[in-house]
């Protein structure tokens, strides 16, 4: 894999303010347009943030503008497809402005939407691929971080009330933090 390149995330798929004790991070790729975070058909995320406790009330893709004043940060990783004269297409991830961006908003910690999001994160960063769900053991930015089962609806073969368990975790795991 080529190194994380140094060009800016889309700053119209972030939702960060320094202080936010939490940023949430998946992945989008560079060509993707930007749309409202999880509102696809399907996603449970607005549920799980609710039913988990990090948010008191229940949200939806329009109050995503109101997380920042409840302590919690958006933002994604992005992943680009870069093609190479003679070689198959690789996948390279811009983990630079990703970290600056986690810096710049100081957060306490650092949770990815997915385990395919803390994925792409350690190989980028030369940290070791998260085994399961929860503290991986690594920082980014300094900040610890924490792996969350995915909320999209590709991800409904788990049961709801596991995912809303392991994001529960995240929910203990930040009170003492």
């Amino acid at each position: 894999m080529t190194s994380p390149d140094v060009r800016n995330t889309e700053p119209d798929r972030t939702l960060l303010r320094p202080g936010v004790r939490l940023v949430i991070a998946g992945t989008v790729g560079r060509e993707r347009a930007p749309s409202r975070y999880y509102a696809g058909v399907g996603n449970r995320f607005w549920e799980l943030l609710h039913g988990s406790g990090l948010v008191p009330e229940r949200l939806g893709p329009d109050d995503a503008v109101r997380l920042p004043a409840l302590g919690l940060g958006l933002t994604d990783l992005v992943i680009e497809r870069v093609a190479r004269a003679g070689h198959e297409p690789e996948m390279v991830v811009h983990r630079q402005p990703f970290d600056r961006a986690i810096e710049g908003t100081a957060p306490r910690v650092v949770a990815f939407v997915s385990k395919t999001a803390a994925t792409w994160y350690a190989r980028g960063a030369g940290e070791r691929v998260p085994r399961g769900y929860g503290e991986p053991g690594w920082t980014v930015a300094g900040r610890p971080a924490f792996v969350l089962p995915g909320p999209s609806g590709a991800n409904n073969g788990m049961p709801l009330p596991l995912r809303m368990a392991l994001w529960a975790d995240l929910a203990d795991f930040l009170a003492t933090t």
